[in-house]
């Protein structure tokens, strides 16, 4: 877990923190800046997740507050329910985790990136159906959503878009959506990052400098949110991820 500490790399990993809050704020897929960049300045792909995860968290904090009155359950499946599989959920996928040598991770890590870009593009470039399929049941939603706690603890990239999958094929309306899929993101994410913290894998220094630039990066995204086309932002995340998944496959 090497980190240089040189203030040009720190500043660098500042402006990626940036860059990810703003994106988290318009479109979703900071991680896919974040993780990158982290693993530029020396970190391993296992001490990378870690350290991002935790570096974004008060980012997802402040998006959940801002959705919360919007975000609501589907059915018979209340929010409070979705929220308790999403910590829970979150809480087996970080012991998952930090029970997973750095090296196999790093074997892992190429397949987990190809699939969260695979998701992340769909989810920003397919067309909306007009009426949504109510296919869930709430045992097939409850289960869904509990996977995707595991998927987001362990890893966490694309999350946003399964979620927003599950819970508009389930019925709800895509704003609504969006808000719930906040909520139960920090959800997810609190749990990982409770474990996180004394796991011995977070570089601290490269943390704070993402948190910093991620909370500027907020502000941006909230004053950028009605200036700039999203599939300009988007199709820069999928350009990464793509990048991100050759380049962890050849080195």
């Amino acid at each position: 877990m090497m980190l240089h500490t040189d203030p040009a790399v720190l500043l660098l990993i500042c402006f990626a923190g940036f860059y990810a809050g703003t994106q988290n704020t318009l479109a979703g897929g900071g991680s896919f800046i974040t993780f990158p960049a982290l693993l530029l300045a020396g970190l391993n792909p296992l001490s990378a997740n870690i350290t991002s995860t935790i570096a974004l968290f008060p980012n997802q904090i402040t998006s959940s507050l801002a959705g919360r009155k919007l975000a609501g359950g589907v059915g018979d499946v209340s929010l409070n329910k979705l929220f308790t599989l999403s910590l829970s959920g979150g809480v087996v996928g970080a012991i998952l985790l930090l029970n997973t040598p750095a090296t196999f991770f790093a074997k892992l890590v190429p397949w987990l990136v190809l699939f969260a870009t695979a998701i992340f593009t769909w989810g920003s470039f397919r067309r909306t159906p007009i009426h949504a399929v109510q296919a869930f049941s709430p045992k097939l939603l409850m289960a869904a959503q509990f996977l995707i706690g595991i998927y987001g603890g362990y890893f966490g990239g694309g999350i946003g878009f399964l979620m927003l999958a599950a819970l508009t094929i389930a019925g709800q309306e895509v704003r609504m959506a969006t808000a719930t899929k906040n909520v139960l993101a920090m959800a997810m994410n609190a749990s990982a990052v409770g474990l996180f913290v004394f796991s011995g894998q977070v570089a601290w220094l490269a943390a704070l400098a993402l948190a910093i630039g991620g909370v500027g990066g907020g502000f941006a995204g909230n004053w950028l949110l009605h200036r700039l086309p999203t599939k300009f932002l988007r199709g820069f995340v999928v350009l990464v991820g793509i990048a991100l998944t050759i380049w962890l496959f050849v080195r």
